[in-house]
């Protein structure tokens, strides 16, 4: 029987500076030789590895030419079986840059897969699917270099109705984890409904894509403290967990995101497709990346023309014990810091660091975690004492595990984007991309002046402008409580309720404040960056009913910080 396409593919890596290499991914449903045939010639093929029964291929493409759209078809030994013959899509293209031209970003985060095959959807309509099918109408034209996506591609613990009945199928559900997906298998189950989609499918096909996993490509709030990793520890279930979440992750994102340099020099990439059957090498990988996140990094870099990206793991790189709590662990931290720094001044006109979790929340939420972490240590009454008790118990319960929850960790980044953003040849702007909140937002800091101490140096406002940008989701629900509650952290009440518990906490004044530039704005919805030279341009779109991508913001970025 001929080998067919199980799922994909996926255009991901497509290099921005030199334009003439690719990578797509592929799933076929049994060992093949894959193949990408463009129509200018350009291409490449490789056979297939094993993984848990799956048959994976990240296929290589080189020959493309810079500053072009090549179509290309997808061919199992030997037989064409993308696009499919008959697709309402335009066709799948590797659109490659060419020197100095214009790179438009679009990025989000938290999508929640499933929607209904009739009526109405009851989280409304899903911003990718909306901008596939704006894109599909409009052609190249308007179609971005490329899509990053910030975390929760997958809701391991909030599986959709028809998840739910095949786990039903499959195990009984009563037993832990119940309705969330506890296997390779049940991730497999994940992706499959998520990227089988076909307005997503598409488009993903056509732009590349950038990933990094934020808590639900896991479990909510994965690795908030040594209290929550001991707790789960404890389950008979958790190993299996997160362990096929992270071999799942290796598979369907993180490959993706690494160069064809970076894959040829990959020593488990390597093992994983000269064996028979990867799927001991690879799970012997992650237990060791979770018994000791130094073991490995998730966290990359990519450029585009002039713009570099650091995507950076806020996840499975944290420091849980209470005396030395870091989001970043400090090989971790070092590599960010020494990527930001790269090449020296001058070396990029933009910098963006894409962190799942916010650098600034609003006031009272960021003051909240800064008042809790204090407590978790003991600030009042010691490390055993009521308060930290009382203190861990909110912490897990309320989510608050961000940047301002590692105190330490916050002032170290707000420094980095500082430094980077200074000099005579500094960029024109350092913008932080995030999601997981459940609402857009612009923030800018204001840096303290010479002279007002703090975590920073006296004298440090950057010439860059330094700017927090947070979209998300890109289809889940945000009920009331939640638009309600993120509001009032914004408000001067909410401000002073939190100076008011960071009073309690003893913990000052944070290293740097920040005010709200624009937003709050709620629904699914996702920000597009356009850079030309040093100038950068924000669209925030938000997916409206009949398939409209509705304009709800747009503003110039370039021209100085906010404190400057």
């Amino acid at each position: 029987m001929a080998a067919g396409l199980r799922l994909g593919p996926l255009l991901r890596y497509v290099d921005g500076v030199r334009g003439d290499t690719a990578t797509v991914w592929v799933e076929a449903d049994r060992p093949c030789t894959a193949e990408v045939r463009c129509e200018n010639g350009a291409g490449g093929r490789t056979r297939t590895f094993q993984v848990a029964g799956h048959h994976y291929a990240l296929i290589p493409v080189t020959g493309l030419t810079p500053g072009t759209s090549t179509p290309y078809e997808i061919r199992l030994d030997g037989r064409a079986v993308w696009p499919p013959p008959d697709s309402r899509f335009p066709p799948s293209a590797i659109r490659t840059p060419a020197p100095n031209s214009v790179i438009t970003l679009a990025f989000g985060s938290c999508r929640w897969a499933a929607k209904p095959a009739t009526g109405r959807d009851p989280v409304g309509p899903d911003a990718l699917d909306t901008l596939a099918t704006h894109l599909a109408a409009r052609a190249e034209r308007e179609r971005p270099d490329v899509l990053l996506l910030l975390g929760d591609q997958v809701y391991a613990d909030e599986t959709t109705t028809a998840t739910r009945r095949w786990l039903a199928a499959r195990r009984d559900p009563r037993d832990p984890p119940g309705a969330e997906v506890g296997d390779y298998e049940e991730y497999t189950r994940l992706y499959d409904e998520s990227w089988q989609d076909p307005e997503v499918r598409w488009l993903l096909s056509t732009v590349p894509s950038c990933m990094i996993f934020d808590d639900h490509d896991v479990i909510d709030d994965w690795n908030t403290s040594a209290a929550w990793l001991a707790r789960m520890r404890a389950t008979h279930w958790w190993s299996e967990r997160v362990l096929s979440g992270l071999m799942s992750y290796w598979v369907y994102q993180h490959l993706g995101n690494l160069s064809p340099a970076e894959l040829a020099a990959d020593p488990l990439y390597a093992k994983v497709c000269a064996a028979p059957d990867g799927t001991e090498a690879l799970r012997r990988f992650v237990a060791e990346a979770d018994a000791d996140p130094t073991s490995v990094r998730w966290s990359y870099r990519r450029d585009f023309g002039r713009t570099r990206l650091l995507m950076v793991d806020t996840r499975a790189a944290r420091v849980l014990r209470e005396d030395g709590r870091a989001m970043l662990d400090d090989a971790e931290a070092a590599w960010v810091r020494a990527q930001a720094l790269a090449d020296g001044p001058g070396a990029y006109d933009h910098l963006l660091v894409g962190s799942s979790l916010p650098w600034l929340l609003p006031p009272l939420i960021h003051d909240a975690e800064r008042w809790n972490a204090s407590l978790c240590r003991g600030e009042r009454g010691g490390p055993d004492g009521r308060w930290a008790r009382f203190a861990e118990d909110l912490r897990q319960r309320a989510d608050l595990e961000h940047w301002a929850a590692f105190p330490s960790s916050f002032d170290a980044l707000t420094r980095l984007l500082a430094e980077a953003g200074s000099g005579p040849q500094a960029p024109a702007t350092v913008c932080v991309l995030s999601g997981d909140v459940h609402h857009a937002y612009v923030a800018e800091p204001e840096w303290p002046a010479p002279g007002e101490g703090g975590a920073l140096d006296p004298g440090v406002a950057p010439e860059a402008r330094v700017v927090q940008l947070t979209c998300s989701p890109l289809h889940n629900a945000v009920p009331a409580s939640i638009r309600l509650g993120f509001r009032f952290g914004w408000s001067r009440a909410g401000r002073a309720l939190g100076r008011a518990l960071a009073r309690h906490g003893r913990v000052g004044r944070s290293s740097v404040a920040w005010r709200r530039t624009g937003g709050p704005w709620f629904g699914n919805q996702l920000m597009t960056l356009t850079f030309d030279s040093r100038r950068a341009r924000l669209r925030l779109y938000q997916a409206r009913a009949g398939g409209r991508l509705v304009t709800v913001d747009e503003r110039a970025l370039d021209g100085g910080g906010a404190g400057s």
